[in-house]
């Protein structure tokens, strides 16, 4: 029997989908490599995790052997307590990526189009395509903001899901209140827009009322995770609040226990903890207050981030010269083919390392006074 399987031809063997095959992989940012690294590629939390929130988890440690809630009803409870909605107006997933995903899955099948801002979160595509869907990618604004009106443009009949990032990664601008309603204004009432608040949390000054919004148009769904600014990213817990037959889809399409139990109570400490984390974010905001200040004033363009990092837009030749100087400081960066370099906030002495090796470039090479 060996034998005659090793002989089959490659065309008899199990394929994958083509579609599947023409992926691109999703490309995470690098990791620390030693305790000098500073790694400020994948915008992770610089804090260690809340007390409060690693008690919660290791409470579960002695059930670990149980499934979780399917449906992941405690964190679900808590989110609804949290934003005044109902549990059945609340979906959850392992990431805001998975709820995506889910999304996508629960409203949008072969040929059906997705359109979204570009350049923006990189797993967008990625998504789209495994459900086999059709990307429809608008270029950003020359300011780095979505082209709402382009977007609105873009929509045709066979369109059933929009995706607005905002703070928009990887560029860290946020979508006025005013913009958003003239778009949702000019959505069809049948499709559906997704508005992907990931970095909501660092988000200072004028921004949207996203439960107002929700409240007001039916076919928003606001997409959250517990990643960032409550610092969860190796738990893996994001949620999303939708009217409740869009949500109800969302929990159907969702892998069975997808949610750990771990990630559920941490969801629920941090939740609690909410003073404590905006004192965090409260510290990162400052923080970004003044690096970007200091790299404006060494020449750079920096767009108006409202996120945990921020945004420098380069050729490819400028990109490459970028990540080798800084991974020369040990410092990783996350670099994006052909747009430019997105490099995560940390605490000050980190920051003021990127500094230092930002302000030397911004001297020596001459297209960096000149980066948009």
């Amino acid at each position: 029997m060996l034998s005659m399987t090793s002989t089959l031809s490659e065309a008899a063997a199990p394929q994958v989908r083509a579609a599947v095959a023409q992926l691109p992989a999703y490309v995470a940012g690098k990791s620390a490599q030693s305790e000098l690294t500073a790694a400020l590629a994948s915008n992770e939390s610089h804090f260690v995790p809340l007390p409060s929130v690693v008690t919660a988890i290791s409470a579960e440690a002695d059930r670990i052997h149980r499934y979780p809630s399917m449906g992941a009803v405690e964190a679900r409870t808590a989110i609804a307590r949290h934003f005044g909605v109902s549990p059945e107006e609340v979906a959850a997933g392992p990431g805001s990526s998975g709820v995506l995903q889910q999304i996508i899955s629960a409203v949008s099948g072969h040929g059906d189009e997705v359109v979204y801002a570009w350049r923006s979160f990189e797993a967008y595509p990625i998504l789209v395509a495994v459900a086999g869907a059709v990307s429809v990618p608008v270029p950003l604004l020359p300011t780095e903001h979505h082209d709402l009106d382009s977007m609105a443009a873009a929509i045709t009949d066979r369109t059933r899901l929009v995706i607005l990032c905002s703070p928009n990664n990887p560029t860290g601008v946020s979508i006025s209140e005013e913009a958003l309603e003239r778009f949702l204004d000019a959505v069809p009432p049948r499709v559906l827009v997704v508005l992907d608040e990931a970095y909501i949390e660092f988000q200072r000054g004028a921004g949207i009322d996203s439960l107002d919004f929700y409240r007001r148009y039916p076919n928003l769904c606001i997409l959250r995770t517990f990643s960032k600014a409550y610092g969860l990213a190796g738990l893996r817990i994001g949620y999303a609040i939708a009217r409740p037959d869009i949500a109800e889809g969302l929990r159907r399409t969702a892998v069975p226990f997808g949610v750990n139990r771990m990630a559920q109570a941490a969801a629920v400490a941090s939740l609690a903890a909410g003073d404590e984390v905006l004192e965090r974010t409260e510290e990162v905001a400052r923080e970004r207050t003044r690096v970007i200040g200091v790299l404006r004033g060494c020449g750079w363009t920096i767009p108006d981030s409202q996120a945990n990092f921020y945004w420098i837009r380069a050729s490819d030749a400028l990109r490459i010269q970028l990540l080798d100087a800084l991974a020369g400081a040990d410092i990783l960066a996350r670099g994006y083919a052909a747009d430019g370099v997105r490099i995560t906030l940390a605490d000050a002495p980190t920051n003021d390392r990127v500094l230092a090796v930002l302000a030397d470039r911004a001297r020596f090479v001459p297209e960096a006074g000149t980066a948009r």
